[in-house]
């Protein structure tokens, strides 16, 4: 479980206008990942394997619709 202390860092492609951005959180083995403009809403969890793997499948443009 992600702790209430998680510090969650705003993605670096992220600009003052808002647009679709993401937080990252480390807590223990935990990586969290989060709607920046929705910071109470579900929070994705992964190990750090778990989120190396889904961040290289976003690069590679996997998800894109």
């Amino acid at each position: 479980m992600m702790t209430e202390d998680a510090m969650w860092r705003k993605s670096s492609r992220s600009n003052s206008s808002g647009g679709a951005c993401v937080e990252l959180a480390c807590s223990g083995d935990l990586r969290g990942v989060r709607d920046s403009k929705n910071p109470t809403g579900p929070t994705l969890r992964f190990g750090q394997a778990r989120l190396a793997a889904f961040l290289e499948e976003v690069r590679t443009g996997r998800f894109d619709g």
